[in-house]
């Protein structure tokens, strides 16, 4: 494999502990380590950054980090925390690394997640009805199939409050992978079809010997009418995430009549210096579809 120890990092880690710095304002509370499921003893839980006495319920968006799906955690919701002086809710959720547990764990526990904190919405001052994801590369991935994931039953009937929908009103996905199988479109990084990849430990095997399990990872493969607005955006430089993985996930949004904007970015990699600047176009997109703001 053509891994570096630098390639690693920033895989697993998207550059978080490098540069991402929580910078919460005085007033708002933060509920730390929220219990939202148990799963085979593992305790899955999250976070909410919230103002109490909001005259009116404020919309949420719900941060889902990266890491390969095997490092990471809720406990640095990277830029996420910005929208909380823009009128926005936040919160940040843990879900099953694939160390502990094999996909479709990951989106069961997003799911579980969204919809708890949907039925617990008005304690944290939330509007149930105005709720964005937002991620970046496992986290993105993730926010991509919450978004067109929405009708697939067997998928929300893990912890409680199955009578909630997890359906969200609005989906930003920085960089995420979309097709496991089309990963090593061309050179990168990474050996995505290597059995001990971020891709093949999701799923427990090589994705090209897996190709069902790989099939069901994918975001494109649940799309269909409802499917919820979408904003991507991918640096062009990213030799982890290949661009054209984006490329192909608002090319299949758009050729099924759903809405997605796709800003593919020159000069920008794997997250990382200049991700920052980009702040802007994801509050004018929530602001549209959480806000009705134009």
């Amino acid at each position: 494999m053509k891994w570096s120890i630098v390639s690693i990092f920033l895989f697993l880690f998207g550059w978080t502990a490098l540069f991402a710095q929580l910078d919460i304002p005085e007033d708002v509370q933060v509920s730390k380590d929220i219990v939202y499921n148990i799963v085979d003893k593992d305790t899955l839980s999250l976070d909410v950054y919230w103002y109490e006495g909001a005259e009116v319920p404020r919309p949420l968006v719900i941060w889902i980090h990266g890491g390969g799906w095997r490092k990471g955690s809720k406990d640095n919701p990277r830029e996420a925390v910005r929208l909380l002086e823009h009128g926005y809710v936040v919160a940040s959720i843990n879900y099953r690394l694939s160390d502990k547990a094999r996909f479709p764990a990951q989106i069961l526990d997003c799911k579980s997640a969204i919809r708890w904190l949907k039925a617990n919405a008005l304690t944290f001052n939330a509007d149930s009805s105005s709720v964005g994801v937002w991620g970046s590369s496992a986290g993105g991935h993730l926010s991509a199939l919450v978004g067109t994931s929405w009708h697939v039953k067997e998928w929300e009937r893990s912890g409680v409050f199955q009578g909630v929908s997890s359906k969200v009103q609005a989906v930003c996905d920085y960089y995420g992978p979309t097709d496991f199988l089309r990963m090593d479109y061309r050179p990168g990084k990474i050996i995505h079809d290597s059995p001990d990849s971020p891709e093949g430990l999701l799923i427990g095997g090589p994705v090209q010997e897996n190709k069902q399990k790989a099939k069901m990872a994918n975001p494109m493969n649940y799309i269909r009418k409802g499917t919820p607005p979408f904003l991507i955006l991918h640096g062009k430089e990213d030799a982890l995430v290949l661009w054209e993985q984006s490329q192909m996930l608002h090319d299949a949004l758009r050729s099924k009549g759903q809405e997605s904007e796709l800003i593919l970015l020159e000069g920008l990699g794997h997250g990382g210096r200049g991700w920052e600047e980009l702040f802007g176009h994801l509050l004018r997109f929530f602001n549209k579809y959480l806000k009705g703001l134009e």
